[in-house]
């Protein structure tokens, strides 16, 4: 049976797609197939040629911009496609040449020996999710920016406000400012309209994730995530949009390494030396729990926004939140007790904050099956 089944590795380019092919059985040929569109139609024909006669086919490429229908397309058709994450692909260290066709036979001849890592593959509702998610964080993001470029023209003109900015008070303080050159009006007046452009962005964007959320199928989950601190509504949506299925990681450190958020280790011997965090796997996820693992450094309370989102939440999820919640607080306080930098304790927090998110999902999934 092994020698019915043909490995094909794709190297995926805007334009086209080089393939290679390599056969069954440990020292089946491995040989270049040829370039091809990259479109439907040309994908299409490639599998009704290759496929032929019975023979089962295995398609593996590398995860980039040209996302995933091209694994869609192909498991539809019947046949095994998977893709795999760049970063983990084996490669030998002398090895200087790198072309197309290199690493179409380099793809087809791992994905062989079983020597790659596929990522998961989100479907259509769900990557749509994280489009949108990833689309308020740019919304967010050029929202920082906007307010920077502003506040860098204020401080060069000599300008300082003193108070907590970005307010009404504030706005009704730049609207007095008055300038020598009458041109710093025209500045200042474009500067004040860029940032009120992105602040509408970010928040048609937010509304449309609220939107969103009833009819997704992780909805439940970011519903109980919220029950933990920091963790509103848009930061758990985004959170699961990066993630996706929890329930595929078999405990919280596989998690844990999946975010980068587990230290670096090289040992040999009696010789063990730790470093920083990896920073591997979803940098955006990875961000958002650090973001949430910085409002442990107050006393365990459950505020009246808190309450709120708890409500609705069974008593094993809320159980689950007040124990995070009591335990993150107390550690952040004795972390930075020990003198540790404040950013060092927000991370090992987040990493713990980690364990428990997992917890919820896992709950999540249990009473739903």
């Amino acid at each position: 049976m092994a020698d019915r089944i043909t490995y094909v590795g794709l190297d995926v380019h805007k334009e086209g797609i080089v393939v290679a092919v390599a056969a069954g059985g440990l020292r089946g040929e491995v040989r270049e197939y040829g370039r091809i569109a990259n479109t439907p139609t040309a994908l299409d024909r490639l599998l009704r040629k290759l496929g032929g006669d019975g023979v089962s086919l295995r398609f593996c490429y590398e995860a980039g911009p040209c996302g995933y229908g091209i694994q869609r397309q192909v498991s539809a058709s019947g046949q095994e496609c998977v893709v795999v994450a760049p970063s983990l692909i084996p490669k030998r260290p002398g090895d200087r040449v790198k072309t197309d066709r290199r690493d179409a036979a380099s793809l087809a001849r791992l994905h062989r020996a079983g020597e790659l890592t596929a990522v998961w593959v989100p479907d259509a509702r769900h990557e749509a999710m994280r489009d949108l998610a990833r689309t308020r964080l740019d919304a967010v993001h050029s929202l920082r920016r906007a307010r920077q470029q502003l506040s860098g023209f204020l401080l060069r003109q000599g300008c300082h406000y003193g108070r907590p900015a970005w307010t009404k008070l504030h706005r009704r303080w730049l609207a007095g400012l008055k300038f020598e050159q009458a041109v710093h009006h025209i500045v200042l007046e474009d500067y004040i309209a860029a940032v009120e452009a992105a602040e509408t962005r970010r928040d048609r964007l937010t509304t449309q994730i609220e939107a969103m959320l009833p009819d997704w199928t992780l909805a439940p989950v970011v519903a109980a995530l919220q029950t933990m601190r920091g963790i509103a509504l848009v930061n758990a949506a985004t959170l699961i949009a990066e993630l996706g299925d929890l329930s595929r990681f078999a405990d919280p450190r596989q998690l844990m390494a999946y975010l980068g958020l587990v230290p670096s280790e090289h040992s040999s011997g009696p010789s063990v030396r730790r470093g920083r965090i990896t920073r591997a796997g979803n940098g955006a996820a990875r961000r958002l729990l650090i973001e949430a693992a910085w409002s442990y450094r107050f006393p365990a309370r459950i505020s009246r926004e808190l309450l709120l989102r708890q409500e609705s939440q069974p008593k094993p999820i809320r159980d689950i939140a007040w124990k995070g919640q009591v335990r993150l607080c107390a550690r952040y306080r004795k972390l930075a007790r020990t003198g540790k930098p404040a950013n060092v304790v927000t991370t090992a927090i987040a990493r713990e904050l980690t364990g428990f998110v997992w917890a919820i999902a896992r709950q999540v999934m249990l009473a739903a099956g």
